[in-house]
Parts: C-alpha cells; sequence; structure tokens
C-alpha cells in the first residue's frame, strides 16, 4: 500500500544517550521524539527490538515477539516505586559515545531483578491485575519464551541443542519439573517483558501524538538459539535427532562481501507453515503491528526465493536459490489482518520475481543513495529514476555513515559522479548534500540515520554486514540534538512537501 510523501530518522533505541551505559525507554527517548516533532519528521525508523544474545545483533535474537529488557528504563521503574534512589546511586562511568554491552548486562540486570522482586511486594492491585492480563494475552509465545530464557540461565549449556534429550525433545514430564524449579526465573522473565511493553507502549502512544509513526523491523529469519525454534522445531528445516539445522540461510556474493554473508539461521519448513495457513507468521506480524505503525520486512526477497547453504559450509559461495511461497504468505496474512503497512527491504540479489511479489501486494521497495554512483544516468538508485511508492535512504544501519562511505568508500569515479550530480553545492557537507538529494526525490517516504544529521564519519558506523564483533554499538550524547539540526531538517522538509497532517474527521 502507498504511504503519504513524509521523512524519518533511523535510530535504534540501543543508540539513544542514557547515564546507564545503553539507550532506554525513558527521558531521553522522549526528548528524541520531541526532536523529530521539531524537525517536521513523521517517521522513526527502529532495528528489531528482541533480546540479543552473542554478538548483541537485533538480527540475532531469543525471540521473534519478545522485547529487550536491556531498553527498560531504570528513572521509570523507580517512579513507579519499583527501585529506589540507592538502587541507581552508584552507575559505572560508562562509555557516552559506544554500548559496552558487558558491563550495561552486568550493572543492569541484578537492578532489574531487584525491580522484580520490589513488584512482588509492592504492586498494587491494579498493577498485579495488568501484569495478569498481559501474561495471559501473550501466552502463546511468553510461556516458552519465560521458560526457555530461564533454562539458558539456569543450565551450564549455552545453546539449547546441548541441552539433555528431554529438554531438547521437551518431552512433557521434564517441562513440567523445570516449571517448578524454575518457577521465580519464569516469574522474572515474564515480568521483564510486562514492563518492557509497558514502557514501550506508553512511548508510542507519546509518539503517535506528536504526528510519527514507528517503523518497525521484522527480520526475516529467526535465531537457532531461540525460543522460537525450540518450542517449534517442526516449522524449521533441523536434524530430528540433534535439533542442529540442516541447512542454514545467507546470500550469494553481494556488494558487502565477495564470499557472500553466512547469517546461520535455520531455514523454515515452508511446507509445514503452510498446512497451517501460516499461523505463526501471523502470529508475528500481529504482535509486531502491537506496537509499531508500519512494518519494514527485512530480506524481502527471501520471501520468494532464498539462498540455501548446507549447514557444513564456512561461507555462503555454496548455496542455491529455492523457492518460497511468498505470495501465498502475504495473501493469508491479507485475509486475517486487512490492509498490510508493510515496506520491502528488495536490496542485493533481485530479479523479476521478487518485483513481481513486491508490486503484487503493492509494497514500497527501498531505495539507497550509496548505491547510486557506480554507473550510469541508468542506475536505478539515482533520485530521478525510483518512483513515487518507495522509501529512499541516504544509507541504512548496514552502511557506512555518508562521511564514511564518500571520503573511504568510493571509488575516483563514484566520487566525481557525486559531485558532477551535486553540482558542487556543498554549503553544509557532503552528509548535508546526500541528505537533500534524499528528501527532493520522488519517492514517498524518505529515511535519513541520524549519523548523517551529525555529519559522523565512519567510527559512527551501526553495523558491518559479515563481521561478528564490534557492531551495533553507537551512541549519540543528547547535547547533540540542536535546535540548528532541527530547523535545518524542517526547512528541507518543508521545501520538498514531505509533512502532512490528517485532521480527525
Amino acid at each position: 500500500m502507498p504511504f503519504p510523501r513524509a521523512s524519518g530518522i533511523l535510530l535504534h533505541p540501543t543508540s539513544l544517550p542514557s547515564r546507564y551505559g545503553i539507550g532506554d525507554l525513558g527521558l531521553e527517548a522522549y526528548q528524541f521524539v520531541d526532536f523529530l516533532a521539531r524537525s517536521a519528521q513523521q517517521l522513526w525508523q527502529i532495528l528489531p527490538l528482541g533480546p540479543t544474545g552473542f554478538g548483541n545483533s537485533p538480527y540475532m535474537s531469543f525471540s521473534a515477539m519478545a522485547g529487550n529488557p536491556l531498553l527498560i528504563s531504570p528513572d521509570l521503574l523507580k517512579e513507579n516505586g519499583f527501585l529506589s534512589e540507592d538502587d541507581l546511586c552508584e552507575v559505572p562511568d560508562f562509555p557516552l559515545d559506544q554500548v559496552d554491552f558487558d558491563r550495561v548486562i552486568e550493572w543492569k540486570m541484578p537492578r532489574l531483578r531487584q525491580a522484580c522482586y520490589n513488584f512482588t511486594q509492592k504492586a498494587s492491585t491494579i498493577q498485579k491485575k495488568e501484569f495478569e492480563s498481559f501474561c495471559s494475552g501473550k501466552a502463546s509465545w511468553l510461556d516458552d519464551y519465560a521458560l526457555f530464557m530461564a533454562l539458558l540461565d539456569a543450565r551450564e549449556e549455552p545453546v539449547w541443542t546441548q541441552w539433555p534429550d528431554e529438554l531438547r525433545q521437551r518431552k512433557p514430564e521434564a517441562l513440567e519439573q523445570w516449571r517448578r524449579d524454575l518457577k521465580d526465573e519464569i516469574f522474572f522473565q515474564k515480568f521483564l517483558q510486562f514492563e518492557f511493553f509497558r514502557q514501550w507502549s506508553e512511548l508510542k502512544e507519546y509518539t503517535n501524538a506528536k504526528h510519527i509513526q514507528i517503523i518497525g523491523d521484522i527480520p526475516i529469519y529467526v535465531s537457532h538459539n531461540s525460543a522460537d525454534v525450540w518450542a517449534h522445531p517442526e516449522q524449521f528445516k533441523l536434524d530430528p535427532e540433534t535439533g542442529e539445522p540442516i541447512d542454514v540461510a545467507g546470500v550469494p556474493p553481494d556488494y558487502f562481501s565477495e564470499t557472500g554473508q553466512l547469517w546461520g539461521n535455520p531455514l523454515y519448513n515452508w511446507k509445514h507453515l503452510e498446512s497451517t495457513n501460516f499461523a505463526w507468521w501471523i502470529e508475528r506480524v500481529r504482535g509486531l503491528l502491537d506496537y509499531v505503525d508500519l512494518i519494514r520486512i527485512d530480506h524481502f526477497r527471501g520471501l520468494e526465493s532464498f539462498w540455501s547453504v548446507p549447514a557444513e559450509e564456512e561461507t555462503a559461495i555454496n548455496g542455491e536459490w529455492v523457492k518460497a511461497p511468498g505470495k501465498a504468505l502475504f495473501k493469508m496474512i491479507l485475509q486475517e489482518l486487512g490492509n498490510l503497512p508493510i515496506m520491502a527491504e528488495d536490496l542485493g540479489d533481485i530479479d523479476q520475481a521478487v518485483i513481481d511479489l513486491r508490486d503484487h501486494f503493492g509494497f514500497p521497495g527501498m531505495n539507497i543513495l550509496h548505491f547510486a554512483f557506480g554507473s550510469d544516468a541508468n542506475n536505478p538508485y539515482l533520485p530521478f529514476n525510483v518512483v513515487p511508492n518507495s522509501v529512499i535512504y541516504s544509507g541504512t544501519h548496514d552502511n557506512n555513515t555518508t562521511v564514511g562511505w564518500y571520503y573511504e568508500d568510493t571509488s575516483d569515479y563514484e566520487s566525481d559522479r557525486v559531485q558532477q550530480y551535486l553540482g558542487g553545492t556543498g554549503i553544509h557537507g557532503i552528509a548535508w548534500d546526500i541528505i537533500r538529494l534524499t528528501l527532493s526525490s520522488v519517492a514517498n517516504q524518505a529515511i535519513i540515520p541520524l549519523q548523517d544529521v551529525f555529519s559522523l564519519g565512519a567510527d559512527a558506523r551501526m553495523n558491518i554486514p559479515g563481521t561478528a564483533e564490534s557492531n551495533w554499538d553507537w551512541r549519540y550524547r543528547g547535547e547533540a540534538l540542536t535546535q540548528e539540526y532541527s530547523d535545518r531538517l524542517k526547512d528541507m522538509v518543508m521545501i520538498y512537501g514531505r509533512y502532512h497532517i490528517s485532521e480527525p474527521e
């Protein structure tokens, strides 16, 4: 479905300022929303919000449904009476510009446990009923998730496939015994989800009241070491004896890697999913729409055909394309949920079949300006070649920042093409030249990473695809959200007609 002409900022909540070492859903998140509103931005794009494991990637979560407890604001817990000033008085000297995930976990998790204990002692009748209602409403995924996380914490094996047979194969008697033994930890995991979604829902309500919509991100695949795969192994291509993947996900050699990207996620058993009318996928989309307004489907092309790599391979080179039932999936989601506010991340090795699937449902595709200058005037990412029903970005979380890209990644040919195309504007530097190109395009929606607003270099990059370490940790400082940036963004938005508010009837 086409969307109104608008613009917005790409920023994951972990990148927000906070004295607790990681961005959270407290005051600074509201201040960022205020900055968006002052800047006439009507979109806030985030990355997946799930709880992360090794590597801290939001695309490798312990659950496709749960929220990341590290985003819970200690200050909001204190406001609700579940933490005291003493609990928050000794805060480590966390770095201001990066997230040190290990140190954050070491400091924050004991405070969250204290908040959970205080909830059991101090929660009002209304709060207890809200908790019970939340647990009941989310039981279809929350019960398995809470047990899974409790088991990960209790056992020495870090991956569920290493658990004893009765747990790996989910024998009912074993599960019931562990539920009894781990009832306190299970309660804690449910409390974390209750508090995360409570804080997020309040932030979303505030954001929407400012005429800003949140674009959520749904990874096409889930992590092998996740509650989803453990609880529903029949939905994935796994060895029935060991639970290990038979084939894994990735992409062939591309712009980012000469050997492709070997993601390692288990592939879907599409035959089984189709036999259930895609019930798990429908629940997943419905759940995400509870707390975002629009959905970006990561690696959309994998729903038409996916790159299947034998699990024993060390790179993604020796894979093959396998058809997926994307059309049937979206027809069923449409039947169950109505019109789909979906954007398609249609980058990479795209063929006509992917384009046909995208266009059949009217999903906007993506255009990246960093990819626009490596060829001639026929390049599909140049602003005059994009179509209105699409989303244009200066760059994404997988790209270098615009400053880093221009000065470190472009060839002489590309940088010459950029300057020829720009005509030598350069009032505020290359980042703002590209921002102007982005906002001036005919694409209905334009998204700018916050790093480009600040004209930051490569050290502010969010992710380098194909690498496992030193990603996802960039943060900005609160004082960077200046009125000058707001005015500059707002002026451009107004010039290029990207601000519209629909009055209620």
